[in-house]
């Protein structure tokens, strides 16, 4: 998989690039089950879809930091482009602080599907979305962004996919609303090769300040 060319979607570059994820921490620790990151529970999936109601969608504008209180995530945001081969570009993995949004894509809070990605661990521990498998429905995301405006996501689901079956056009489609899309690893994991899939936070767009 890692050695083809993909298309410029969002939905097949953030793919490509999550799933080099390798959980590297767990490999050099030799850490075992009850280490890993915590996963959403079977079925989250099926609710995916947005609820009715939500916000009005702001204009573009770029965000600045992704907050998530009920995991304690406060976290700067990158933007990430494409590389040479047309994958999603990953942060810094010695940053296991930072995360990244894709920013050929939607700016989170506009009408559409805004990308945010971030690692699971690192070599030394968890980063930044290490437990984003712990969120639940009516969780707040939060994205404060370069305009002054803070636009606030109501989390709907919390699903975790294997890489061989992965939704591309329900995590990755267009959509009519202001949604937000939260990805890390996660999954079954492998030592030889590593996490074998990825969670998927699925939010909308419900407030502003």
């Amino acid at each position: 998989m890692h050695g083809e060319r993909r298309s410029r979607r969002p939905g097949r570059t953030v793919l490509v690039a999550l799933a080099a994820c390798t959980g590297l921490w767990l490999v050099v620790t030799g850490s075992t089950e009850q280490v890993r990151p915590p996963l959403p529970p079977a079925g989250e999936a099926e609710a995916a879809g947005v609820p009715a109601g939500g916000a009005e969608p702001l204009p573009g504008s770029p965000p600045l930091r992704i907050r998530i209180p009920s995991i304690e995530v406060d976290a700067p945001l990158t933007g990430l482009g494409l590389d040479a081969e047309g994958r999603l570009e990953v942060p810094p993995p010695a940053r296991r602080d930072l995360a990244g949004w894709y920013r050929d894509g939607t700016t989170p809070g506009s009408v559409g599907t805004a990308i945010v990605a971030g690692h699971v661990d690192h070599a030394t521990g968890p980063a930044v979305f290490y437990r984003l498998g712990a969120l639940r429905r009516g969780a707040t995301i939060e994205i404060p962004r370069a305009d002054g405006r803070t636009a606030v996501f109501t989390v709907h689901a919390v699903a975790v996919f294997p890489a061989s079956r992965f939704p591309d056009r329900l995590v990755y489609g267009p959509s009519p609303h202001a949604e937000l899309r939260v990805i890390t690893c996660g999954g079954a994991f492998s030592p030889r090769t590593g996490y074998q899939g990825n969670v998927v936070v699925f939010a909308h767009l419900t407030g502003t300040r």
